[in-house]
């Protein structure tokens, strides 16, 4: 038996360990961010007075829009280059964006925040682009999703990470009135600025380190980072492709949902349960407990169950979570909120190794780009989730994140009978 032969269906080959463990790590480090983010639209519309809460959401705009706008360049760097040094640039340009948050606390001024947020996404979107297709190429084929899942197991653990940072270093920092909310007089906005911002700062300076780390290490080179792709081309013959283009779109609606969920979660809380937001963000980290547990239990199911079926599963218990929480309310409501989470806790991995089955290395470069580039959905529907409650409340708003999870659900259950 030849080595191709004695590698199949094996998750990870030995000799792709060492790569595979620092580029997990990537998975944790943008867990971080993206989790240290969520809470703070409050926090800015706190700051900065004048703010409604669609206003205040521009961060999680400009945030995501970063991503969006990186996701070609990235998946042009591994077609020069390899996938290696996008997962260095990716890494330089977040450590950037996070130091970029400094000079907008000196300058008192929302949208050089805005700009801060946008440069440190802007690096995580070349990470993406560039991290996940390399775990898919580190082995067989046939194991690709579930070694995505498995990687993006560690993404949890950032997450987390991320929310205990912001619980413990920004939200128990924040002044309060009688009534729970957040109150940040005149004379203390520049302090709580500096307190917005030491976790990012600590956050940039281990992240030099990791890209040093990752700089010295041989990494395999697990596909030809020289055969000519025409980006453009290759877009148009995708997207012809059904399965990839309904899995962009899945990809788009499942963004949007989780973090308009999570985003939106110290408001709903505090609103149902009658808590402070610092203790509404207790909730949350169980809500990203939930999560990360719920993706290694994912994992080991996909050994017996096919990924899409899987997929169609956590769609609909989402959707009946989504009308306890938008009609009930109260404590099942809140509970319900918590379990949408360990729903959606496979959908982004599950959707991404789905969307890339039947593709060459070379397609998945750039297929990995449009999958990367539909987290615009994070950019366009977490706004749209916060006019609705200016709108609306926050109860009804939850409607928004059903209804993406009805279009998951739509592309699970048109794999399992086209596809």
């Amino acid at each position: 038996m030849n080595s191709n032969q004695s590698s199949k269906g094996v998750l990870l080959e030995k000799k792709y360990i060492l790569s595979f463990i620092l580029l997990s790590s990537c998975f944790m480090w943008w867990g971080i961010a993206n989790n240290l983010t969520d809470p703070l639209v409050k926090v800015f519309k706190a700051v900065f007075g004048e703010l409604s809460t669609f206003q205040a959401s521009l961060i999680q705009f400009a945030f995501y829009f970063g991503y969006f706008c990186m996701a070609l360049p990235g998946a042009a760097i591994s077609r020069k280059f390899s996938y290696k040094t996008g997962v260095l640039v990716g890494l330089g340009v977040y450590a950037l964006g996070c130091f970029l948050l400094y000079p907008a606390t000196l300058l008192q001024e929302f949208v050089y925040f805005c700009v801060s947020y946008y440069v440190l996404a802007c690096g995580l979107g070349i990470l993406e682009t560039n991290a996940n297709p390399y775990i898919i190429a580190l082995g067989d084929k046939q194991t690709a999703t579930r070694r995505l899942n498995f990687a993006q197991s560690f993404n949890p653990i950032g997450a987390i990470t991320g929310i205990v940072l912001c619980q413990v270093l920004i939200m128990s920092r924040m002044p309060v009135d009688a009534l729970g909310n957040i109150t940040i007089p005149a004379s203390k906005i520049n302090e709580t600025l500096h307190i917005v911002i030491f976790p990012y700062l600590s956050v940039a300076g281990i992240l030099a380190l990791v890209w040093m780390l990752i700089a010295i290490t041989k990494m395999p080179k697990v596909s030809d980072e020289h055969e000519h792709v025409h980006i453009f081309k290759t877009f148009r013959a995708l997207f012809n492709n059904a399965n990839y283009t309904f899995a962009v779109v899945a990809q788009f609606f499942y963004v949007g949902a989780q973090i308009s969920v999570w985003t939106y979660t110290n408001f709903y809380i505090p609103e149902h349960l009658h808590v402070t937001p610092d203790v509404a963000l207790q909730f949350h980290t169980g809500a990203l407990v939930l999560f990360s547990v719920a993706r290694w239990v994912f994992t080991i199911l996909m050994k017996k169950f096919k990924a899409q079926s899987l997929l169609l599963f956590s769609s609909v218990l989402a959707i009946v979570l989504c009308l306890l929480v938008v009609y009930v309310g109260g404590k099942i409501g809140v509970f319900a909120l918590i379990g949408i989470s360990g729903c959606m806790s496979l959908m982004f991995p599950t959707i991404f190794g789905l969307g890339s089955e039947g593709l060459s290395d070379a397609e998945t470069k750039v297929a990995s780009s449009g999958l990367i580039m539909a987290i615009l959905g994070g950019a366009l529907i977490t706004p749209l989730h916060g006019f609705m409650i200016d709108l609306w409340g926050v109860s009804l708003s939850y409607l928004l994140p059903l209804l993406c999870f009805v279009i998951i659900g739509s592309y699970a259950y048109t794999k399992i009978k086209l596809f």
